[in-house]
């Protein structure tokens, strides 16, 4: 007997979450003892979140395991920074190695969980994140096509709408693809979403109803 799935949980009385809120809210998700890399941008808020007792091992694509949360004042070194180039702590029992190495990790299918930031994600899993297809545009791909086939687990964060309120979850990508059907999970500030091969499955909303989203974006919803 199959069981149905939960209706969404509507959060209609607040506002959308804010990028504090939304990185807690990742860092709630995120499966004890697991080893995460956190991407460029929002998701590096993610570990100012993480409680220290989860056993949570922070990877940084530029050669380092076990980073600690961001470093302020006299925690700064120069020469101790993420992908992003912020300076960043260590935890007891970090290490370093090589690039190359790093990669190995990411390619290798070693990381538990990545947390990517995105352009658009297709109801079918599809991620574009590394270029708008702006001519103007720098393109940065980074490791985000290693992360997005190599993690097993895949999990974007992001606003849900454009400046414009174009919304940036959609039936097909328009932007170059990172990676095809391989995120799990969105989360936004209006929304927590479930995407794969049978579309879109809205898990929590905030500040906005499941009926205004299903207004709102062009993807059938579930939930």
């Amino acid at each position: 007997m199959t069981t149905a799935a939960a209706p969404a949980v509507e959060h209609t009385d607040r506002g959308p979450l804010t990028t504090d809120e939304l990185a807690a809210r990742i860092a709630r998700d995120i499966p004890a003892g697991s080893y995460v890399n956190l991407g460029i941008g929002q998701p590096t808020r993610i570990a100012e979140h993480l409680p220290r007792d989860a056993g949570v091992v922070l990877h940084t694509e530029n050669g380092m395991l076990g980073m600690g949360p961001a470093a302020t004042g006299d925690e700064v070194d120069p020469d101790l920074t993420n992908a992003g180039k912020v300076p960043v702590t260590e935890l007891p029992g970090a290490a370093y190695f090589h690039h190359a190495d790093s990669f190995a990790m990411m390619r290798g299918g070693h990381l538990d969980v990545c947390v990517l930031g995105a352009f658009q994600v297709s109801q079918h899993g599809d991620l574009a994140n590394w270029h708008t297809g702006d001519p103007d545009a720098i393109p940065a791909v980074g490791g985000a096509m290693d992360l997005a086939v190599g993690a097993r687990q895949v999990l974007v964060m992001m606003k849900l709408f454009t400046r414009d309120g174009a919304p940036k979850l959609v039936p097909a990508c328009t932007y170059p693809l990172t990676g095809p059907a391989c995120v799990h999970r969105v989360y936004t500030d209006h929304g927590v979403f479930a995407v794969g091969p049978d579309g879109v499955r809205v898990l929590e909303t905030y500040g906005i109803s499941v009926a205004a989203l299903r207004e709102r974006l062009d993807v059938e919803l579930t939930g």
